[in-house]
């Protein structure tokens, strides 16, 4: 995550700084009217990856028995039930895809923009 800070503060074209900067902003409002809303897709895209990357980490720690929503699949893996085994990946693929569209739409909101569909 602070990578993905870091490479989204570092994306902002250094044009737009000085140019923010020859407008007479102090470094804060450059950070915070400049920088920020145009890092914001990077670090936003980061968390989005971050996110469906531990839903499906974490339907694994059922091996070590917690309850999670990757408990049908080994079940279905330990009593070679195919069924359970697609149960439990159809739950975790089906959240997964839930999370990836939510932030989806959260970065429309952010950006003001409207998909033509």
């Amino acid at each position: 995550m602070l990578q993905g800070t870091l490479a989204g503060l570092a994306s902002v074209p250094a044009p737009v700084i000085d140019s923010a900067r020859a407008m007479g902003m102090s470094s804060r409002h450059i950070l915070t009217d400049v920088q920020i809303p145009l890092a914001l897709p990077i670090w936003l895209a980061g968390v989005r990856t971050s996110v469906a990357v531990n839903i499906g980490t974490a339907a694994i720690a059922s091996t070590v028995g917690a309850k999670t929503l990757g408990l049908p699949i080994i079940i279905g893996l330990s009593g070679f039930n195919t069924a359970y085994v697609l149960q439990g990946a159809l739950m975790v693929a089906l959240l997964a895809i839930a999370a990836d569209l939510a932030f989806d739409r959260l970065a429309l909101i952010l950006h003001g923009h409207t998909r033509e569909r």
